[in-house]
């Protein structure tokens, strides 16, 4: 690995960016990110970044304005101290659902996002799981969408019944995500039909496909009020599922979730650490969290040594 890389990160997901450090084996670089009394953010670079290739690792997760703009201001810093390229790393990319217009004088926030980023000096970005795949398209630079499927399918197959299993897509948006995971899975597919309301919250209508009798898997990029998964849920159960669990990227995790979760007939929520745990979802024991420090480490060695990344995108 060439010398000339260097791995920032904000106040969003340290443990995680300790995590891919480690898996890169090399130190976490030096920058003083701390507010005035006010509440404005302060950036100070530690170090010389003059011609280094730099990471910036920080998932746009809640507080998402505030993780955003540390994320702008930390760019701006090495932008103005000549670093040679800058990548951004968003775990989680936020704002990612306003990703086009649903109604009239609504704003696409998910393009405004990509060009702040690009605007502020980003020339980069990796992220994993985005809420939809044409939001690439609003960037003028490169973009890699990881997957975390790798890592949800290897726990899936060691952890959870192999047998009598069915993958349930929670809405029609999420069927191509998971019948890719069934056909790896060998394991047939099922879709709940919803309506949703207002945002963050749904009401689910009734299963397409058969799911009695058998162990229901569901699969979602992301849960944040948890109100669809649990009401997903309940509706398999009622359909005949004997048992209910639930796999997503991204644990937001945000307002009832938590009290949703241990209410709901969901057995085992797995995410990833893409979005750090915070408050009672740390002693929520129906929430199992697994690591993508070795899939996303392994693909900023490639994209800093110019190997491919395609293998990645399994």
């Amino acid at each position: 690995m060439k010398n000339d890389m260097k791995i920032f990160a904000g106040n969003a997901n340290p443990v995680l960016a300790e995590n891919i450090c480690r898996y890169l084996e090399l130190p976490l670089s030096k920058a003083e990110v701390r507010r005035f009394s006010d509440g404005e953010i302060f950036v100070e670079i530690g170090e010389n970044v003059r011609g280094r290739d730099i990471f910036i690792i920080q998932p746009t997760c809640p507080p998402v304005n505030d993780n955003l703009m540390e994320l702008m201001i930390i760019v701006d810093a090495l932008r103005r101290a000549s670093a040679r390229r800058i990548t951004a790393v968003l775990p989680y990319y936020g704002y990612a659902r306003q990703d086009r217009k649903v109604a009239p004088r609504v704003p696409i926030t998910a393009k405004v996002v990509a060009e702040m980023l690009m605007v502020v000096g980003v020339r980069r970005v990796l992220t994993m799981d985005l809420h939809a795949g044409q939001i690439q398209g609003f960037f003028n630079i490169p973009v890699d969408n990881l997957f975390a499927a790798p890592v949800l399918l290897d726990y899936i197959n060691q952890n959870l019944p192999k047998d009598n299993v069915v993958m349930v897509s929670p809405d029609a948006g999420g069927v191509e995500r998971t019948r890719a995971f069934a056909k790896r899975l060998n394991a047939s597919l099922a879709i709940i039909d919803k309506r949703r309301e207002r945002a963050n919250e749904c009401e689910a209508m009734s299963v397409i496909g058969d799911v009695k009798g058998k162990v229901a898997i569901l699969l979602d990029d992301m849960v944040d009020t948890a109100g669809t998964l649990c009401s997903a849920a309940e509706v398999l159960t009622g359909a005949g599922a004997l048992e209910v669990y639930a796999c997503c990227s991204h644990g937001v995790l945000s307002g009832p979730a938590i009290e949703r979760l241990e209410k709901s007939k969901i057995k085992s929520l797995v995410i990833t650490d893409s979005v750090p745990l915070r408050g009672a979802a740390k002693e929520c024991g129906k929430i199992k969290v697994l690591s993508v420090c070795s899939l996303l480490g392994e693909a900023i060695r490639r994209i800093h040594s110019e190997d491919s990344v395609s293998s990645l995108f399994v």
